[in-house]
């Protein structure tokens, strides 16, 4: 059951993948810059406009299980071309918003185009041969990166230069460029599962229980964790996500093959990518933070927003630079190696900020460093779960690992947002995060960095056999899409 590695120009490929992966990254950070001026722009409430970022997070999450099944079934490329039409739409939306709710309508389409990325991902294996997989699929990963880091200081320049509609005119032309790169230099990826069809209770279900899970823990800060509301959403969860659980074990064709997922590969690296996703997050949240507060704190160090964004860029180039390294580690050692090293070394970059924490260069050197590991991590988990998974299931296991990390940042926001609200001192009228409250989440960080490497070294020592037998027994498909 082989690609098209007959037709696929490899570095075409790579190259349009990786911009894919930039753009899609970058609609993540694209309104972060703009959040305090958000109720003024759209005539609301602060605590309504932060449904702008809220609903990026939950379509994505939503969606990007979904579309992962669609590219196994219909075929990956496809599918990335289907997910170029919500960004697309998403953000001529905002980019025409005058009040509250299209941008919020903008920002959902633009969060169900996160699909892209797994998309991508998986289609790399059906494409390239062997030996151009490897590097491509670490360098793919660390473009999500790039993105997000490049976001921020682009975003802040736009918009304290010209309007902030340009960011969003600016995203749909980058998204109609991904559209047309896929077209043109991507060929078409063979359609693995002939005759398949989509578990539509299934994705209802995953759908509905993750928006109860997101929602209560991205909003509990907002609405107190032991409000009714909170308490009642999780709870909630709990029940549809068990619900879903049992009927995913039982359905012919599964939405998320449990029985693949439950194998110890799959699983330990799901349970890694959620604790790096929460480690990868928490560092962003605290720099920024510090580099913005007022140099009165005695610790904030007085930065403008574009200052920080810039400061903060050299992270996310750094992810780029390590994906070849981090390709021959894998190559020579196995992946399992590789995401060890990197969750080791953002545990470096944490525990170096016990020194640097009082200048700008010091937090550079942190994000550096805790970027090489999110490199190198980012690299190896697709590497570990296509290594674990048969063909046919590569897009929809990819996706739900990307899942995962988004379920780590999620956490992440919540346990960093109540840290710094317990941990604060006065400034003027204002109440701001202490340094203890900084020093005490840059542990955190450190500690879950160094808990993803414990549960990475419970990884089987000889991945993949498991794959590759389940390809070998698979039926071929001549259909391409």
């Amino acid at each position: 059951m082989g690609g098209s590695t007959s037709t696929a120009r490899p570095g075409g490929v790579v190259s349009v993948m990786a911009v894919a992966g930039i753009v899609a990254s970058l609609m993540q950070t694209l309104v972060v810059p703009l959040v305090g001026e958000l109720p003024r722009m759209l005539h609301s409430t602060a605590s309504d406009a932060s449904w702008v970022i809220t609903v990026t997070l939950l379509a994505g999450a939503v969606t990007t299980p979904v579309t992962g099944r669609l590219g196994d079934l219909y075929g990956k490329r496809r599918m990335m071309l289907v997910c170029t039409a919500p960004l697309i739409a998403g953000s001529v939306t905002c980019a025409l918003a005058g009040s509250l709710a299209p941008m919020i309508v903008g920002r959902g389409l633009q969060g169900m185009g996160m699909g892209l990325i797994p998309l991508g991902i998986s289609a790399l294996r059906d494409l390239l041969p062997p030996d151009r997989l490897g590097p491509s699929i670490a360098l793919m990963s660390s473009s999500m990166g790039i993105g997000g880091a490049l976001g921020l200081p682009v975003s802040a320049a736009v918009a304290e230069y010209a309007s902030w509609r340009v960011l969003f005119w600016g995203s749909a032309v980058l998204s109609v460029l991904i559209a047309v790169l896929i077209r043109l230099l991507v060929p078409p990826t063979p359609q693995l599962t002939e005759g398949g069809r989509l578990d539509v209770p299934g994705a209802l279900g995953l759908g509905a229980g993750l928006v109860c899970l997101l929602l209560g823990v991205s909003k509990g800060a907002d609405w107190g964790w032991s409000s009714g509301t909170t308490l009642g959403l999780l709870g909630v969860a709990v029940l549809v996500l068990a619900g879903w659980g049992w009927w995913e074990l039982r359905v012919r064709e599964p939405l998320v093959d449990l029985r693949v997922t439950a194998r110890r590969q799959v699983l330990l690296t799901n349970l890694a990518s959620i604790v790096v996703g929460f480690s990868m997050y928490a560092q962003a949240l605290i720099v920024m933070q510090i580099l913005q507060l007022p140099a009165a704190t005695g610790y904030g160090l007085g930065q403008s927003m574009l200052a920080a964004g810039l400061w903060m860029a050299p992270s996310g180039l750094m992810m780029m630079a390590v994906s070849p390294l981090g390709a021959r580690l894998s190559a020579a050692r196995g992946p399992k190696v590789t995401l060890i090293a990197g969750s080791l070394v953002m545990a470096l970059g944490y525990g170096s900020s016990t020194a640097l924490l009082g200048s700008a260069w010091g937090m550079l050197v942190v994000t550096c460093v805790c970027g090489l590991g999110v490199g190198l991590a980012y690299g190896a988990m697709p590497a570990l779960i296509m290594g674990a998974v048969p063909r046919s299931e590569t897009a929809a296991a990819n996706s739900f690992n990307t899942l995962m990390r988004s379920i780590g940042t999620t956490v992440s926001a919540a346990v960093v947002g109540v840290i710094l609200s317990q941990l604060t001192i006065r400034l003027g009228a204002h109440t701001v995060p202490s340094e203890a409250g900084f020093r005490a989440g840059m542990l955190v960080g450190c500690g879950s960095a160094l808990a993803a490497a414990a549960i990475t070294l419970a990884l089987p020592a000889r991945p993949g056999g498991q794959a590759a037998a389940d390809d070998a027994a698979a039926p071929a498909s001549p259909a391409r899409r």
